[in-house]
């Protein structure tokens, strides 16, 4: 692959509690608007355009798109849980870059219920049957919803691994808070302290608390990725470019090793981040900002440490230190993250490009970290994938 790929538009609407917003629908045909709005094309001028979501019927996509137009280009539609946005903007990168498509739309949509996350088809095995085996042997709860005894046993396993306090994981939720203040898009946007994080109620006593997991969520988001030979000969911006980007799935660890960490993507991470930092030239020390995937704060801790943000088992300190916010070493989620943002799970990857986009534009507005120039996305999906995604301005 060696075409590079711009990202000429991006588009966002404002994120919703789960039942008050509009049909993913119409939440999909307006993002993908503001997209080609930002990149001054039409949507004549799309080649193909891959649509993710995670709740929905298939040809959601479809469904979105022939609001915007109906040109007869083919439309992929992609569920890969939580990661289905990142996963759309990777196919999508890789058709521009192997030289096969020139201009293309991705668009991420999620219209969510209320409550927590669960299984939808009871008549047949479910992907999560591995996990559930692995989380009843090390962690038990089963009286915790799925996804909280994934991230919170994987957040004691670091506890017990390195004598973190519950009080880091506050501190991220109410730094979480502290962005997300400044993000007109994010969904909660009050300021709450570590304090307002620990007093919260106690969903696991002495694991988690309430705040520290993200809300279901409505939303949409798209980008126009374009190759530098379209969009010099339409005049498109090319700002920002996406450098590397790099997939991964479970390797054997995941349920072999008997640690909740891995458990939850600690390795996938770790992997995607080092054949990114690989394929770019570039390391942890190199970056400016990074939206990574904060579903709860237990998750945001251990990927700094997936990532390397910070040493293994550095992450009390990284916190402590304020590495982790303005001021420090590397933003991480200006835009509030998954925890503050809001999390609608096909949207998230394609929020995450939104906010980086934005940041490496220099058109953040007052959550804008100053001087940035590289920028990483990191986005998990149980069961599972992670993609991380360099940009950087060109």
């Amino acid at each position: 692959m060696s075409s590079k790929v711009f990202v000429s538009g991006v588009g966002m609407i404002p994120f919703t509690k789960a039942g008050t917003g509009a049909s993913y629908d119409q939440m999909g045909a307006e993002a993908g608007r503001m997209a080609l709005a930002d990149a001054g094309i039409s949507y004549d001028e799309i080649e193909q355009a891959y649509a993710g979501y995670v709740y929905g019927d298939s040809t959601s996509g479809q469904k979105a798109l022939y609001q915007i137009g109906m040109t007869g280009i083919p439309v992929i539609n992609v569920n890969n849980n939580c990661s289905t946005g990142s996963t759309a903007l990777f196919l999508a990168r890789q058709a521009i870059a192997s030289g096969a498509l020139d201009c293309v739309l991705v668009l991420g949509f999620e219209q969510m219920n209320p409550g927590a996350l669960g299984s939808i088809f009871q008549d047949r095995p479910s992907p999560f049957d591995a996990f559930d085996a692995v989380t009843d042997q090390l962690v038990g709860m089963p009286q915790i919803p799925l996804a909280l005894r994934y991230f919170g046993g994987a957040g004691l396993a670091h506890m017990k691994k390195y004598g973190t306090p519950l009080e880091a994981f506050a501190k991220i939720r109410a730094k979480a808070s502290r962005h997300a203040a400044n993000n007109p898009l994010a969904l909660f946007k009050q300021v709450v302290t570590a304090d307002d994080v620990m007093n919260s109620s106690m969903i696991w006593p002495g694991v988690m608390t309430k705040l520290m997991a993200c809300p279901p969520t409505c939303g949409a988001a798209a980008a126009v990725l374009v190759s530098g030979s379209f969009a010099k000969a339409r005049g498109l911006n090319t700002s920002v470019y996406i450098a590397a980007q790099a997939m991964t799935t479970d390797k054997p660890g995941t349920f072999d090793s008997g640690d909740m960490m891995q458990l939850v993507g600690y390795d996938m991470s770790k992997e995607a981040a080092a054949k990114v930092y690989q394929e770019s030239g570039l390391g942890p020390e190199d970056l400016d900002v990074v939206e990574l995937h904060d579903c709860f704060a237990q998750n945001e801790l251990i990927t700094y440490e997936a990532l390397g943000l910070c040493p293994e088992g550095g992450a009390d300190k990284f916190i402590n230190d304020g590495d982790n916010t303005y001021g420090g070493k590397v933003v991480t989620n200006p835009s509030g993250g998954l925890l503050s943002k809001g999390h609608p799970l096909g949207a998230t990857g394609l929020a995450q490009c939104f906010e980086l986009t934005h940041q490496l534009r220099g058109t953040a507005g007052a959550r804008q970290v100053a001087g940035a120039q590289v920028g990483l996305q990191h986005n998990l999906g149980l069961g599972g994938a992670c993609v991380v995604t360099m940009y950087r301005a060109a």
